[in-house]
């Protein structure tokens, strides 16, 4: 399986194009749009998700609510093209200097030409690249607005694993200087009520003393970065590899995380920890039950074992920077003058972390749901039914399920 993602921050759409997907999985519209949702939920979030109301459009691939294994693809709007239709236009028209933003109450225009870069962006980099004196195509596809393809995306990998009984969550444990660095897996209760909490936090008491510090960061016109949680429950042990570097699970969903913008480090179950602790306490004792089968009696490597899942919860916790827009605008250098200005302000968030965490869940869920089916291949979905039974076989005849 494969996916990819089109379309620029105020473009007129967000598209993606998922190729391989199985056939015979039922779709329900309000199962995508309710991921959208949630990425779109969090509080210390800019004016532009007041603006956008994400919702997804099937163009192809599903038909009577059902996968039927020709390439998806899905269409998000932006509800802002309205007033970038100029600016953005993919033919030439009469200039447009700048954007009226109605819906935030600081920043009320944008320029539409951008030649100061924001430090912690694209831009620069980009720019030089591509040799642009325009930052604006930059700035366009390097915007984490891209994500919500991806979550649409991700919507459908949820759906497969969660055929399996395998569940993909994602919680905020830190903003900025508040919070634990604990992590664990969610039951499905709790994980609803992360996600009615404004930032996406399990204990109410943090909740709020999480809005307090970005109430303080929006007064002193700063950003906070923090750190959340994903976790997977109910996955097999075998998915990855140990044979060749591009196919560790590990590498896999770091490589996917970290494409996320703004994500700056990760680790798995105890991470970093483990270089404090003696070999002794750093790994995960082998037990074995009847009842149960092969499990550990500790999770300190995070549900993956030499690049392969071991049948314990996956575990990882990120680290997000803080959003590099800042509303007084960090030092840079004109592009045009090459002296030194204040870089230029987009609309922005406070702090996205609460949305980092949905993505996350999008980028690893497809990761997990590839893998699924490099190992139990098959074109539809009672075809992957069959091959994962017969392995559950294989795996109760090892740990002794189906002797006499």
């Amino acid at each position: 399986m494969r996916f990819l993602t089109s379309g620029e921050s105020h473009g007129q759409a967000l598209v993606a194009i998922i190729e391989g997907f199985p056939a015979k999985l039922k779709v329900a519209k309000d199962d995508l749009d309710r991921e959208l949702a949630r990425r779109q939920m969090g509080y210390g979030r800019g004016g532009r998700m007041k603006i956008e109301r994400d919702q997804v459009e099937i163009l192809s691939g599903v038909r009577k609510g059902m996968t039927i294994g020709s390439p998806i693809c899905l269409k998000i709007s932006n509800r802002d093209w309205s007033n970038w239709s100029q600016a953005m236009a993919p033919f030439e028209q009469s200039g447009q200097e700048e954007v009226e933003i109605k819906a935030d109450p600081v920043l009320r225009k944008v320029q539409t030409v951008v030649t100061a870069p924001r430090p912690g962006h694209a831009d620069l980099s980009g720019a030089l690249k591509y040799g642009f004196d325009d930052l604006r195509d930059i700035i366009e596809r390097g915007s984490a607005r891209e994500t919500a393809a991806r979550v649409g995306v991700g919507a459908f990998a949820k759906l497969l694993l969660k055929e399996f009984g395998i569940n993909v969550g994602s919680y905020v444990i830190k903003i900025g200087t508040i919070g634990t660095e604990e992590a664990f897996p969610l039951t499905l209760e709790q994980q609803e009520q992360v996600d009615h909490s404004p930032v996406r936090a399990l204990d109410p008491k943090v909740a709020v003393e999480m809005i307090k510090a970005i109430d303080q960061a929006k007064k002193d016109q700063e950003t906070l970065g923090g750190i959340f949680v994903v976790y997977v429950t109910g996955l097999p042990p075998g998915l990855g590899s140990h044979v060749h570097w591009d196919r560790r699970l590990d590498g896999q969903l770091a490589q996917a995380v970290m494409s996320i913008p703004g994500i700056k480090g990760l680790e798995f179950g105890l991470g970093f920890k483990t270089a404090e602790l003696p070999g002794s306490q750093a790994h995960d004792p082998i037990a074995y039950l009847p009842e149960r089968g092969f499990f550990r009696s500790k999770n300190n490597a995070g549900g993956i074992e030499g690049g392969i899942s071991n049948g314990e919860p996956i575990l990882l916790k990120a680290v997000m920077k803080p959003i590099p827009t800042l509303y007084r605008g960090l030092p840079s250098v004109d592009l045009e003058t090459l002296e030194q200005v204040r870089a230029g302000v987009e609309r922005s968030d406070l702090t996205a972390v609460p949305a980092a965490g949905v993505v996350a869940e999008a980028m690893v869920a497809w990761i997990l749901a590839e893998a699924f089916i490099e190992k139990f291949s098959g074109d539809s979905l009672p075809e992957i039914r069959q091959a994962f039974r017969s392995y559950q076989g294989g795996l109760g005849a090892k740990t002794g399920e189906n002797k006499k």
